[in-house]
């Protein structure tokens, strides 16, 4: 409990960020789709048929995952909090939908034959019959939707949206439970407190109701639209990130090195991005400006290429051209180090089975359950190709979250993990790391990834971010990622110390 109290206090103003975000976020997102959904189950409650076929379409997309529906999003809307607010929405459609609809075909049909009865207009059985009788159902619809959009508005962060999943993200990555319990908490206590305030609402008249609503969408609305102008016209540069402290301590590093430059340059970090494909379509859709991406996964994953070489210099010099040649991008200088994908095992593993290359794994996989990473299990530059390569034949393969895989290990679940070679679980765990003795995997040397519009604009930033070529070592990566990772210092202390270690900040 100190932890936690002492961490809400440290990230006071971060967490009112993330609580405001995440409110605003499941508030527009609910009040849209009561916009859609409500007046589209008044259109059809004289349409059995029709009812029933938008009942089934709201079933269907509610079972279509989350995180592929803001896959599909981002190459036409971006990042951001749209693509985030257009999934929402669709996640919300379903139960008000139903519970408007429900609520207003099954009244009593004497009722309306009483009201046809006296000449009363179809606007008056709406709003004095219809809809004040269907109120209780409807307002059920729209408390299970947006307990619904709270939670699955931590996915958010995934694409750059903020929110409190940015904690739990960070919480999962950095093996930190009381960060992640601060954002669990806090998405909890707000699904519950809006749920109360909801069922206070529903005692109100349909006019103050409505009235309420449209107050609670304005302001709304022009609360998100001035923070968009503000971005819009003081954000010049935006450094993103993957999951982990790694992606974290370099992007800090890049804005240090970019203001000591320019001061006046405005700087935003979007840390935390899902995924590889994320990421990069979000550079190329001009919304992010620089991010820190590998050779290996430039020529295995975002422009596959066979690799002329397994020469870490020779990889990149490919992996360079092969940006320039087919995006509006630059690819930077790399540093030092390589974080390249490797098979891990505890010590007890290796001893039991005399493991020491990926070839010895190989002949008893069948008896060894593996847990991977998420883009290591999916692509071919991982799992799905080395199991080519070494005819790999595990006896149960497992995906999950990168810090979970080393907790399933630690508590022997699993004998078999992906790693990569600057983990600092691999010397906190003492684990036995198997070589890659056909030469699977390819050279994986950071640098960052920059739109050429930005080098244009700002030409000094070219020359900032290059004062990291040939920097950091293996050894001081893994330094870095203990402290953030297993010590949860802050990464931008942590980068900023490296920084002025070696006078590279003055």
């Amino acid at each position: 409990m100190t932890s936690f109290i002492n961490f809400i206090q440290a990230q006071g103003d971060t967490l009112r960020n993330a609580l405001f975000t995440h409110i605003g976020l499941s508030l527009v997102s609910v009040a849209l789709a009561m916009l859609i959904a409500i007046p589209l189950a008044i259109a059809l409650m004289n349409h059995p048929r029709l009812g029933e076929v938008m009942l089934q379409i709201t079933g269907v997309i509610q079972t279509i995952p989350s995180l592929a529906i803001l896959g599909l999003l981002i190459p036409i809307v971006g990042i951001g909090t749209v693509p985030a607010i257009i999934a929402l929405v669709l996640y919300a459609l379903m139960p008000i939908f139903q519970n408007t609809y429900a609520g207003l075909t099954q009244i009593d049909a004497n009722l309306l034959e009483a009201a046809d009865a006296f000449g009363l207009s179809w606007w008056y059985k709406l709003f004095k019959i219809r809809l004040p009788l269907a109120l209780p159902l409807i307002f059920s619809g729209i408390r299970i939707a947006l307990v619904l959009v709270i939670g699955t508005a931590t996915l958010a962060s995934l694409i750059g949206g903020g929110g409190l999943g940015t904690f739990i993200m960070q919480g999962i990555q950095n093996n930190n439970n009381t960060e992640l319990l601060v954002g669990a908490v806090c998405s909890a206590a707000l699904a519950i407190i809006f749920s109360i305030g909801l069922r206070l609402l529903s005692h109100l008249s349909l006019k103050k109701l409505a009235l309420v609503i449209g107050l609670l969408i304005v302001g709304l609305g022009g609360a998100f639209g001035f923070q968009a102008y503000q971005q819009q016209q003081h954000q010049e540069v935006v450094i993103a990130g993957k999951l982990g402290g790694e992606p974290e301590i370099l992007m800090n590093m890049y804005r240090e090195l970019i203001q000591q430059e320019n001061p006046k340059l405005k700087v935003t970090l979007k840390p935390n991005f899902g995924n590889t494909t994320f990421i990069f379509r979000a550079l190329q859709n001009k919304q992010v400006d620089i991010y820190p991406e590998f050779t290996g996964t430039v020529l295995q994953n975002l422009y596959p290429e066979k690799l002329k070489s397994h020469n870490p210099a020779q990889v990149y010099q490919q992996a360079h051209q092969v940006i320039q040649e087919k995006s509006d991008l630059t690819y930077l200088k790399p540093m030092a180090y390589e974080n390249r994908y490797a098979l891990a095992v505890d010590q007890q593993t290796a001893k039991r089975y005399h493991l020491k290359t990926v070839s010895d794994l190989a002949r008893v996989s069948p008896q060894l359950s593996a847990a991977f990473e998420n883009d290591f299990y999916h692509q071919q530059d991982g799992y799905q190709g080395l199991k080519r390569k070494y005819q790999l034949h595990f006896k149960n393969v497992k995906s999950m979250e990168p810090s979970l895989r080393y907790e399933a290990l630690k508590n022997h679940q699993v004998q078999v993990v992906d790693a990569y070679t600057t983990d600092p679980q691999i010397k906190v765990q003492k684990l036995v790391v198997l070589k890659d003795d056909l030469a699977f995997f390819p050279p994986y040397q950071g640098a960052p990834l920059v739109r050429n519009e930005l080098i244009k604009r700002h030409p000094e930033i070219q020359k900032s971010l290059n004062r990291l070529h040939n920097r950091i070592s293996e050894s001081e990566m893994i330094e870095m990622n203990y402290k953030v990772t297993v010590k949860h210092e802050k990464a931008q202390r942590v980068a900023h110390e490296y920084l002025k270690s070696y006078r590279l900040i003055r």
